[in-house]
């Protein structure tokens, strides 16, 4: 049986991104992000619906998120859905479904930091991908590979 855990979310941080270390040593950040939706209702009324949803990062990316980011950033989110059950010392059983973020990419510049056609020194590879914490590719700056010649004529699919 096929299955597919996979999110993408753009919206606004709900709050300041808190940052903390495992005993290991590993970051972990965690932060708010609010979507928002608008559509019109049979009355014909434009209304508004807003989904917050508790994000969850970790490694170098925990450290730039939480190095860059504050509450109101706009920022595309990809990752998977995660859920964690868990017993307080009272006995309370606590739940919660959050996105595991494998990739966050800041979709503004920092307020006061606003240069036409510049791009963002201190920002530069801000966004990350993965565990490994790989600098993503920005499709907008780079040229595309060129292929071998002996495959030029090969349809890829």
């Amino acid at each position: 049986m096929a299955s597919l855990n996979r999110v993408f979310l753009i919206g606004r941080l709900t709050r300041d991104p808190d940052l903390r270390y495992l005993s290991s040593g590993t970051a972990v950040v965690t932060f708010g992000l609010a979507t928002s939706r608008v559509y019109t209702a049979q009355s014909g009324e434009k209304k508004e619906d807003t989904c917050f949803v508790r994000i969850v990062s970790w490694g170098r990316q925990a450290e730039i998120c939480n190095q860059y980011l504050k509450k109101g950033r706009l920022v595309f989110v990809e990752g998977r859905l995660q859920y964690r059950a868990w017993e307080t010392p009272d006995g309370k059983k606590r739940s919660t479904l959050e996105v595991n973020a494998n990739r966050v990419q800041f979709l503004e510049r920092p307020a006061g930091q606003e240069v036409a056609g510049e791009p963002l020194k201190e920002m530069a590879g801000a966004s990350y991908s993965g565990q490994n914490s790989q600098p993503a590719v920005d499709l907008g700056t780079e040229e595309p590979p060129k292929l071998d010649k002996k495959f030029e004529d090969e349809v890829p699919f």
